[in-house]
């Protein structure tokens, strides 16, 4: 039988019901009786990243570390605060702690190549997402963020093939196309720019093309002309 009063019942149901506020009111009553208590501080942490209160996170995050120095929890809690307090170089640090423990944290992998990329060491940003491709070859953070640090680097190119591969992975990311649209503009490649803003993937671009051609017509009438007959179709 479930504990309805149990703190852990309590805290999650806050949290689920979207009350972050009640929250941390709770686990700041907690905290009176008993300072050290590793849920309420763990949670409070949570509370206040929701809150957008991340001075107070690193407090709280201050306090578990001082308990259990390696506290994974409590290193991405603060991880979270410190990016979103733009304190990138303290971000890389707390990184490399977790990952001194665990190096196959995709999580940490991941957050160390944004902060990297927020510290323009673009460069240093895509061996993280490498490694974490070396780990998941479909994590689409990894592939869509080594896809931003490439174009930052000028490598246009190779940053539309790794758009179109996390395109591939999830393609219910618009912003996927409409990136892969606008490298295609840089690189001065028109009919590309539009199928791609169209959403469709560079496997299928070469065949509406080659039609295009064929039937002497645009792209743009190319891709109508096929979009009518699916819809005919179905």
């Amino acid at each position: 039988m479930v504990d309805l009063l149990d703190p852990s019942n309590v805290i999650t149901r806050m949290f689920n019901a979207a009350k972050y506020e009640d929250m941390y009111n709770y686990c700041k009553k907690l905290l009176e009786k008993t300072p050290n208590d590793m849920v309420a501080l763990q949670n409070i942490s949570l509370a206040l990243i929701y809150l957008k209160k991340y001075d107070e996170v690193i407090v709280y995050c201050d306090q578990v570390l001082k308990i259990k120095h390696s506290d994974t929890y409590a290193l991405k809690n603060k991880i979270y605060a410190l990016e979103s307090l733009k304190q990138y170089e303290q971000v890389l640090e707390l990184c490399k702690q977790i990952l001194s423990v665990n190096p196959k944290d995709i999580w940490t992998i991941n957050s160390m190549g944004l902060s990297l990329n927020e510290l323009d060491r673009h460069q240093e940003a895509l061996e993280c997402y490498d490694t974490t491709l070396l780990i998941d070859p479909t994590d689409v953070t990894a592939l869509m963020n080594k896809a931003i640090s490439l174009s930052h680097l000028g490598n246009y190119r190779h940053s539309i093939i790794y758009y179109d591969k996390a395109q591939t992975v999830d393609p219910t990311l618009k912003e996927l196309s409409l990136a892969k649209s606008r490298l295609y503009e840089k690189l001065d490649m028109k009919d590309d720019a539009f199928l791609a803003a169209q959403g469709i993937l560079n496997k299928d671009m070469e065949k509406i093309k080659n039609d295009a051609k064929e039937n002497r017509c645009s792209v743009f009438h190319q891709f109508c002309e096929d979009e009518f007959k699916k819809i005919n179709t179905e």
